[in-house]
């Protein structure tokens, strides 16, 4: 019969915390926390989107894509590059730095979404990472995440308060805070939490016995 060895307890403490640290990448990897669509008056210069994320998370190979409610296609493409800032909210205004009404964007570019109803993607390749669709869909394409989020009054942001993968639970109307807006905290689902509580206690009792 052959011997059954157990990993050292090194061993057994790192592949612990690397699996927690995995954990805790895939649960808090960038998305759409804040959006600005509907400035009083003209939006140009004066709408943004913030995204929150993991400090140093890198951006590249992100896409940020408004897809039009009226027929699907998109409208808008904006390629993202470099990392996510150290307070892990980046901005991103619409116009120049010069032009824009909005202040301390980390990007200025076309930024300007349409009043919906509408659906704003955040895309790597073809995947869809994260996506929020406002307004009503009764006849138009709805390409968010579970129901739709209301569509705000002029002067007032769609902020995101949760991650239950439905627009309606996870967005609400609320006064505008680019670049200041805390990430609302991120729910472990219930057996994902189970996974992580066994890992903690795999990462303590190594510690222990060390």
């Amino acid at each position: 019969m052959e011997e059954t060895r157990m990993a050292p307890q090194g061993a057994r403490r790192a592949t612990a915390f690397s699996c927690l640290a995995f954990l805790a990448v895939s649960v808090q990897a960038a998305s759409i926390s804040e959006i600005f669509y509907d400035a009083p008056g003209s939006d140009g210069g004066n709408t943004f989107i913030e995204l929150t994320g993991r400090p140093g998370e890198t951006l590249d190979g992100l896409r940020l894509i408004g897809v039009n409610g009226s027929n699907g296609s998109d409208y808008l493409v904006i390629e993202l590059s470099g990392t996510m800032p150290a307070d892990g909210v980046l901005l991103i205004a619409d116009g120049s730095e010069d032009s824009s009404a909005i202040h301390g964007a980390r990007l200025y570019t076309r930024a300007d979404l349409q009043n919906g109803p509408d659906s704003l993607q955040l895309r790597r390749g073809d995947r869809v990472i994260d996506a929020v669709g406002y307004g009503d869909f009764s006849n138009a394409v709805f390409a968010g995440f579970g129901t739709p989020a209301v569509d705000v009054a002029a002067g007032k942001s769609l902020t995101r308060i949760a991650w239950t993968g439905d627009n309606a639970s996870d967005y609400v109307e609320a006064d505008p805070t680019p670049g200041v807006a805390a990430p609302a905290p991120v729910p472990l689902p219930g057996a994902l939490w189970l996974f992580a509580s066994g890992l903690l206690g795999l990462a303590i009792r190594a510690g222990s016995e060390s």
